[in-house]
């Protein structure tokens, strides 16, 4: 993959336009639209800071294959829980962005309508198979803030796990966890993990 076509797919990936991503990087939007339309190579400072910025490695940018799979992107994170003694499955929006093996996570949407809350994360890919890592909640006075393991789909599609973690009670607290692509698949996962526990 050519540099022009890393940039702009990276660049979609993260949600970022043009002007964010020639603000973060300290450089001009019209260098940007240059490199992108492959009009032009950056020099290796340039070339530094937007690899910086897009939170990927100067080889990354240059095009080189590294094998790891890429999990940038939105998914679906899916959760069982508890509230009162009642299990409640939590079906939420994120956004990954991934520079080499740490992902960065940060939820989009609400997991529960009253409930839910706006956490941050982050995971640690080890061969590309297994992501440890760890979650807080970033919404006002929710405490919240835990662990998470999950194994990765071979395809990169799904990821399926368990969160651990302090509840908004105190309470230690412990659950199955899914990510997915598309958000029925975050359920179905859920699911699955269910019906297994119980064979």
């Amino acid at each position: 993959m050519e540099m022009a076509d890393v940039m702009r797919q990276r660049r979609a990936d993260l949600g970022m336009s043009q002007a964010d991503l020639a603000n973060a990087a300290g450089i001009g939007v019209r260098q940007i639209r240059r490199y992108e339309a492959g009009e032009q190579q950056p020099v290796l400072s340039v070339a530094v800071a937007i690899a910086q910025a897009l939170k990927i490695s100067v080889g990354e940018l240059a095009g080189t294959s590294t094998g790891r799979l890429d999990l940038a992107g939105q998914w679906y994170a899916g959760w069982q829980t508890w509230r009162d003694g009642e299990e409640a499955i939590a079906v939420q929006e994120v956004r990954l962005a991934q520079r080499g093996d740490s992902i960065e996570v940060q939820t989009v949407t609400h997991g529960l309508a009253e409930t839910g809350y706006h956490w941050t994360g982050e995971f640690r890919l080890w061969d590309n198979e297994v992501l440890l890592g760890w979650y807080a909640a970033n919404d006002g006075s929710v405490r919240s803030k835990g662990t998470m393991y999950f194994v990765l789909h071979p395809h990169g599609t799904t990821m399926r796990g368990r969160w651990v973690g302090l509840g908004y009670d105190g309470k230690i607290m412990t659950g199955w966890g899914s990510m997915a692509r598309e958000k029925d698949d975050a359920n179905t996962v859920i699911d699955d993990l269910k019906a297994s526990a119980h064979e």
